[in-house]
C-alpha cells in the first residue's frame, strides 16, 4: 500500500515545483524558480501530495484580495466579492489514478469552508481540452459561468465557479 500525504509547501520542494509544471506545459503556463517563488509568497493556499516521500502533485490558490495580475484571477474579481482562485494543480503522470487531485481538492474546500470563503474559482483548457482537468472539476460541482481566449487566441479557457456551502451569496 503506498503511502498518500498533503502538505504545504517547504522551499526545498520549489525546483521539483518548477520541473512538475514544466513537464505539463501544454495545459498551464511556464514558471520559472523566481516566478514561483512570488506566487509561493502571495498564496493563500499551496500544498504538495506526496507519494512515498516522493512529491507527486501540488496546488497553487490565490484569495481574492492577494493583487494577482492574471487575466483569468481578474475576471472572477470583477464578478465575485470573496474567493480562493486556483492558480495551477499538477500532478505527476507517474502518480495518475491515485486520486491526488481529489485528495488535494478535499482538503482545499474543508479549508475554504473553515475560512467561511463561499466560493473557490478556477479555469481549465477547453481549446485545446484537458479532458482530466474536466473530469476533475465536475467531480466537484464546478459550474462554467464563461469563457475566455488566451495567447492570442491559441487556447480557450472554461471559467469555473464551486460553491464551498450552500445557501451563500457573492
Amino acid at each position: 500500500m503506498r503511502e498518500i500525504s498533503i502538505r504545504n509547501v517547504s522551499e526545498e520542494d520549489l525546483e521539483i515545483i518548477v520541473d512538475l509544471n514544466a513537464s505539463e506545459i501544454h495545459y498551464t503556463s511556464l514558471m520559472d524558480l523566481e516566478r514561483l517563488r512570488f506566487l509561493n509568497s502571495i498564496s493563500e493556499y499551496h500544498k504538495v501530495a506526496m507519494v512515498d516521500k516522493i512529491l507527486a502533485g501540488f496546488l497553487l490558490v490565490m484569495r481574492n484580495d492577494c493583487g494577482y495580475v492574471n487575466d483569468n484571477f481578474d475576471w472572477f474579481a470583477s464578478r465575485y466579492k470573496s474567493f480562493l482562485y486556483i492558480d495551477r494543480i499538477v500532478i505527476d503522470r507517474n502518480y495518475r489514478g491515485l486520486m491526488l487531485g481529489s485528495i488535494l481538492y478535499e482538503d482545499l474546500f474543508h479549508f475554504a469552508q473553515e475560512e467561511r470563503i463561499p466560493y473557490i474559482a478556477c479555469e481549465y483548457n477547453i481549446v485545446p481540452l484537458n479532458k482530466p482537468s474536466r473530469s476533475l472539476h465536475d467531480k466537484f460541482s464546478f459550474r462554467q459561468v464563461g469563457t475566455q481566449w488566451l495567447y492570442n487566441h491559441t487556447k480557450k479557457v472554461s471559467l469555473q465557479i464551486a460553491k464551498t456551502f450552500h445557501n451563500n451569496t457573492q
